[in-house]
């Protein structure tokens, strides 16, 4: 896999220097590849100088990955903040210098990456021909943007676009303020492509255009190249960086398997008994031969015993029926889901790809469930068109959606839920949240961490990867 990493950076068509700089290269052990770019800001020389500190920082930190990844991302960006800081306060005429940067580490062995990010560069994660935008912008016209209040084609046009209220350097101790950096983790799939980008590329080109370009056959080198040129061709206003790293390994290709309902019909099916070989007869069973009416009469008697001796048994075995009661019909008391739920859950067993379409005018609303809508894929990106609930039944005490334990990325978007105990259920990571709403659910989200048997385990739970907002924001893709 040499050739699933590539960065490029290019002046631009109206500036004369270039202020961005990027990494695109394995970790001092190997075993990661670091995938980062840094927009310089503060003018000819201290923008230059800022980028340069921090992408220092980056290397010397990152020479060798181990434990938790993600504080040792937050522990990279406070130590090149504070050297920055400390030279813009030495020289006075670089006392504008700071930087914006996101930086990704990705660990290909076990398909999934980690970042951290301030400022207005951006991370990306192609996916199944669906661009997704992972970082925020810390702008006031990249809250917009995201809030929905703008759209992509307003913000780019709008003359604050480059104005930004977070970089290393603004002012010393990042570290008091555990929200200044953005983390997070991700699946990173085979097929995935990773895009970090200085906003010289974003301000410029939208995400179709730059979509249709990762999802051209060209290599990595020729893709990065088309970006830059996308980029100029539209005025090349400023320096524009595309880094992108590509999970090249092959899919992995599904046997089929038989239907549950075949497989359990063929288990009802008993087993092939063959017929023992008839006993030869040595001896007919003894009987008492009698001569003329006498033995006549005699088995007719015999035959009233045992006739009269069956009446017995039966009155006796009818009356100990009836003291005892009925036990309940099973299938009386089985729960048979409504059409919509059949239809909803059809529907998500037999998608073909990772992206699924709810729209509110295919569904009765709310979609009252009865039972549990079961997720079994690795990955599924489930988006709303029209306002789409979920609503329990009145007679239903479960959850109204579970992750199965081998999911790892499913991202619901735009929904509600209400009324539920239980509104989710998930397994470690597996699920991202975009402007979902629980109203009066006892308890949203129940996450189950899966770790191996007899194993010693440290570690933290981090809650801070979920933001609320009065206000839905516009979805990304």
């Amino acid at each position: 896999m040499a050739n699933n990493f590539f960065g490029i950076t290019d002046t631009g068509r109206q500036r004369q220097n270039n202020e961005d700089v990027f990494i695109a290269e394995k970790s001092g052990d190997g075993n990661f590849i670091i995938a980062c770019v840094v927009d310089g800001v503060g003018g000819y020389a201290g923008g230059e100088i800022a980028a340069e500190i921090a992408r220092a920082t980056i290397l010397e930190q990152l020479q060798y990955i181990a434990g938790d990844i993600v504080p040792l991302l937050v522990n990279t960006f406070t130590i090149a903040n504070q050297r920055i800081y400390d030279e813009k306060v030495q020289n006075k005429d670089l006392e504008n210098m700071a930087c914006v940067l996101t930086l990704a580490v990705v660990d290909m062995i076990n398909n999934k990456f980690y970042y951290a990010h301030v400022g207005d560069t951006r991370l990306y994660l192609l996916r199944d021909y669906s661009l997704i935008k992972i970082s925020k912008d810390h702008s006031f016209v990249g809250f917009l943007e995201d809030s929905g209040r703008l759209t992509e084609e307003a913000a780019m046009d709008h003359p604050k676009r480059n104005e930004i209220n977070k970089a290393l350097g603004f002012a010393g101790q990042i570290g008091q303020d555990p929200d200044f950096v953005e983390t997070g983790n991700s699946p990173f799939l085979p097929g995935d492509i990773l895009l970090i980008c200085s906003d010289g590329l974003t301000d410029l080109v939208d995400k179709s255009k730059i979509t249709n370009i990762l999802t051209s056959s060209d290599n990595l080198p020729e893709k990065g190249k088309k970006l830059i040129d996308a980029a100029n061709n539209r005025g090349g206003k400023d320096n524009v960086t595309v880094v992108l790293v590509h999970n090249d390994k092959e899919r992995k290709q599904h046997s089929a398997t038989k239907p549950v309902v075949a497989a359990v019909k063929a288990a009802e099916q008993p087993e092939a008994i063959t017929p023992a070989p008839a006993k030869r007869q040595e001896e007919p069973n003894p009987v008492v031969k009698t001569k003329g009416n006498g033995g006549t009469v005699a088995v007719l008697t015999l035959l009233c015993f045992i006739f009269l001796g069956g009446f017995i048994w039966q009155f006796k075995k009818n009356a100990d029926q009836a003291a005892v009661p009925k036990k309940t019909d099973t299938l009386i008391a089985q729960h048979i889901k409504n059409a919509v739920e059949l239809k909803l859950q059809d529907t998500i067993n037999k998608l073909k790809g990772h992206t699924l379409l709810l729209s509110a005018a295919d569904f009765q609303q709310p979609i009252v469930l009865s039972d549990t809508l079961h997720i079994n894929k690795d990955s599924l990106y489930i988006k709303t068109k029209g306002a789409v609930v979920f609503k329990k039944d009145s007679t239903y005490s479960g959850p109204a959606i579970a992750l199965a334990a081998n999911c790892k990325y499913v991202v619901l978007d735009s929904v509600a839920f209400d009324g539920f105990g239980t509104a989710i259920v998930t397994h470690n990571d597996a699920l991202v949240l975009k402007n979902v709403q629980f109203n009066n659910c006892l308890t949203p989200v129940q996450a189950l961490y899966m770790f191996p048997n007899k194993k010693y385990i440290s570690g933290r739970l981090f809650g801070s990867m979920f933001k609320t907002d009065s206000v839905p924001t516009k979805a990304t893709h």
